[in-house]
């Protein structure tokens, strides 16, 4: 167009180097991973982990209201949080939470523990990104796992972080707690809902990129 000004979208291109080469990577290792579970009759399951921080400090957010009207909307400036504990199979949607008191090692170690107890029979390769706890020397990992680990800086990689979305949009937005425990109620019950509804979970983090990594040995 004649006259008009052109300038780079900031991150955009950054953003498509960063996915190139872990998509590259990430084949390659889950390829080696399916090729050695084969030998041993056991399936993989490709899964991606994150945390997310809830808390009572208010997050006000759009909603409808009377034409007219401005809604009031409450909020409490108190900084008290829980941590909600997810990985997400995007290949099938299927989920697995815990909410815990704080993220560190030892939460980090029962949250992994709790993974493969719920999928005992197939091996799991999780991906997650480089947070402390998640590369502290104290992390237990189990034998029936691999991790591998995002770039720095790209949470745009992990599929996970849609469901903090989903769940600040849907059970916590414009409502005030009384407490923390008000807040887990409702966490808890909000985590439920998405365990069992895999087909939105996937329609949520199924991005085309991981969901054509071949997960079986033919």
């Amino acid at each position: 167009m004649a006259g008009a000004r052109s300038c780079r979208v900031p991150n955009t291109r950054r953003r498509t180097l960063r996915r190139r080469p872990l998509l590259k990577k990430l084949r390659r290792a889950v390829r080696h991973e399916v090729a050695r579970q084969a030998e041993r009759g056991r399936a993989v399951r490709l899964m991606f982990q994150d945390e997310g921080r809830f808390g009572l400090l208010g997050s006000p957010r759009r909603c409808w209201a009377p034409r007219g009207t401005r809604p009031t909307v409450g909020a409490r400036l108190e900084r008290k949080y829980i941590y909600a504990f997810g990985a997400v199979s995007p290949h099938d949607g299927v989920l697995d939470s815990l909410v815990l008191p704080w993220v560190s090692a030892e939460t980090m170690s029962l949250f992994l523990a709790e993974v493969v107890r719920r999928h005992a029979d197939e091996f799991v390769f999780m991906v997650m990104d480089q947070a402390g706890w998640h590369i502290a020397g104290e992390l237990i990992v189990p034998e029936n796992m691999r991790l591998m680990f995002l770039p720095p800086y790209s949470p745009e990689l992990n599929p996970a972080e849609h469901l903090w979305e989903a769940l600040r949009e849907q059970c916590f937005a414009n409502h005030v707690f009384r407490n923390l425990d008000a807040v887990q109620d409702t966490l808890a019950a909000g985590l439920v809902q998405l365990e069992a509804d895999p087909i939105r979970t996937q329609s949520m983090t199924g991005f085309k990129w991981i969901t054509s990594i071949r997960l079986n040995a033919s």
